[in-house]
This record gives C-alpha cells, structure tokens and sequence, in this order.
C-alpha cells in the first residue's frame, strides 16, 4: 500500500492563521500521511524559536467573533491587537486547546517535515539562527516535487 501524502503551503504569521497548518499536518500526519509544509513570506513567523509575539488583528478580520461588535474605528486603536491576542489566547486554553508550540512540537515528533523558502529567507535577510531546529530550506521547485505527488495540497 502507498502512503498518502498531503502538501501545505503556510504563507501567514498571524496568531489566526498559524494554527490551520499545524492542526492539519498532525491531524493527517497521525493518519499515517507523509506531511510537508513549506513555510513562506510572512509564514516563516511560525519557524520562529519564540512564538510568543504572534498577534492577531481584529483590523479587516470581519469573521472574527468579538464579545460586542466593534466599528472598524475602534478596532484600528492602539492596543486594540494586543487586546484581541489575549482575547483569543485566554479562549484557546478555555478550551483546552494545545498552544502554537506545543502543536509545533506535536508535528516535529510525528516526522512532518518542514521546508522554509529559502527565496523568502533571503528577500526578508532573516538569519537561520532565528528559526527552530529541524527546518530543511529550499526553493519552490524543490518543494513542488514534493507536492506534485500529494493527494492533499492546501494553501493555508
């Protein structure tokens, strides 16, 4: 039998968005999947050792359930971000639900590999030293070899 393979495509670093890929690449990584993500642009926040600074914005984010509705005015003021990221961290341990590391952690244990574009590293003079261990960097051709062969290919 030939193992399933899923392929994502991580491309934002916001507190929001850094937890579709991680929930989904263990989910199928625990379903015997061959995962990869390839980290890129503003996703390679979520390849950062701390990721305590990931925010999320309530600023052209009109799906994001707020406990009062808020005029856009409002959500533009400062601490208005750090608000909402509280916000939405106190919900998430409410819940139960594992922290960005710890599902990072969970991905790394499970063998999903991932792959920093390496184009994207250079274009933004990030230094590798600031990215956690494990991280393979390399280009989008490289990637799509992968991805190429997937049965699942999200862009998240």
């Amino acid at each position: 039998m030939t193992t399933k393979k899923m392929a994502i495509i991580a491309t934002k670093g916001t507190l929001d968005m850094a937890y579709p890929p991680y929930i989904l690449a263990s989910t199928a990584a625990a379903l015997g999947y061959e995962v990869q993500i390839f980290f890129t642009f503003y996703g390679l926040q979520l390849l950062r050792k701390d990721l305590s600074d990931v925010m999320i914005s309530p600023l052209a984010n009109p799906a994001m359930p707020m406990p009062i509705p808020m005029p856009v005015f409002v959500q533009m003021l400062p601490g208005m971000e750090s608000m909402a990221t509280m916000m939405m961290k106190q919900k998430l341990k409410k819940h139960g639900v594992a922290s960005l590391e710890e599902l990072r952690e969970m991905c790394l244990d499970m063998d999903v590999k991932f792959v920093a574009c390496q184009m994207t590293v250079d274009l933004f003079e990030f230094d590798k030293s600031e990215f956690i261990d494990n991280v393979e960097y390399a280009g989008a051709s490289a990637f799509f070899g992968f991805a190429g062969e997937t049965d699942i290919c999200l862009f998240v």
